[in-house]
This record gives C-alpha cells, structure tokens and sequence, in this order.
C-alpha cells in the first residue's frame, strides 16, 4: 500500500514557503498543496540545538492549522544549523553570511530538521540530526559562493545541494535530505504511522 493509498480522503498541505522542501517532498511521491504563510521565527534565548526547531516546527504549525479544515493533514518544518553551542540562522546581508561560512570553513557541524505532522486531534513532532564537515574553504570560494548563489534564505548560509557543497562538504554522517531541508525517511515514517 502507497503512502498515497494509506493517506486517501485526507488533504495534505506543506505549511512551507521553501522550494526545497516542496521539492523533496514530491520526490515521496505525496499529493499535497502548499499553504503558504508567515510567522515570526523568534524563539526564547534558553532554547538549545534541537529544542530551537522543535518550538519554531510547532508554531508555524499552529498558525496553518487554522487556515486547514480538521481531517487535513499539515507538515511543517524548521532547519538550523549548530556549531560550538551556538544557532547560525539565515543572514540577513553578505557580511553576516561570510562570517557564517568562515565559522563553518574546516569544521564539523550539526544540521537539525524539526517537522510537526499535525491535524486537528494529532500531532507529531520528530527531529533528525546530521553531521556535515566542511573542508577550510578558501575566501574566493566563499565570495564566489554569496555572488552567485545568494543564501540569505538558508541556515548557516548555505545550501548543500548548491556549489558550495559540491566543493567543499567533505562529509556527511546521517540523512542528506534532512540537511537539505526535510528528513524523508523519517517524514515518510510519520506519514504512515499518522
């Protein structure tokens, strides 16, 4: 039986503006829309690593699950990236994201994936971690990389899917898709057990 088949009569919706995230869920093979819409992603300063994208999954859930009717079926997710104790969100301008990829540069880093799975009498958080090594990137890469990508949407200034992680990721432990932007395995997993 497809994820399809076991989901029948119920309406998906990816509560995500990210193309990566739709693409990847396309790639389950998943009928859904896309419910796009904004929430402020403040969390509070005592949050730590994975407890930052669990709390910010969670209220962008919230906030779509008023726009669905109740036997749909809303994913949302949220991605950090954590190195030394510390959260590198999106930057804001070419500075921050040059100082990000500089703190990256020769280091191992964690990519955590918060996705809430919710309707209106369930919900289901689950969070994957992964860990990404760069090698020391050289300062024309890291120029060349924000001139012609632009990555002031993703955490820790990059994405591995582009250039950047073609030449300079020198290894992953854990799911590839979960640094991209959303755990399949483990989405796929929930979708079924939901």
């Amino acid at each position: 039986m497809t994820l399809n088949d076991k989901l029948k009569g119920r309406k998906i919706f990816l509560g995500s503006k990210s193309p990566r995230r739709n693409q990847l869920l396309s790639d389950l093979g998943l009928e859904f829309e896309v419910l796009g819409f904004d929430v402020e992603e403040d969390f509070p300063d005592k949050l730590k690593r994975e407890s930052i994208p669990l709390y910010l999954s969670s209220l962008k859930s919230k906030a779509g699950l008023e726009l669905i009717q109740a036997d749909d079926i809303l994913i949302t997710a949220d991605t950090i990236v954590w190195l030394n104790n510390q959260v590198l969100n999106k930057p804001a301008h070419a500075e921050e994201a040059r100082k990000m990829l500089n703190h990256l540069s020769g280091r191992t880093h964690e990519v955590i994936t918060a996705v809430c799975i919710a309707s209106s009498t369930k919900v289901r958080s689950i969070y994957c971690v992964t860990e990404v090594q760069f090698k020391s990137l050289r300062e024309e890469e890291i120029e060349y990389y924000i001139n012609h990508y632009k990555p002031f949407d993703k955490a820790g200034a990059y994405g591995i899917q582009e250039w950047i992680g073609c030449i300079g990721v020198e290894a992953i432990h854990g799911s590839y898709t979960n640094v991209v932007g959303l755990p399949l395995k483990e989405v796929y997993e929930e979708l079924l057990a939901f």
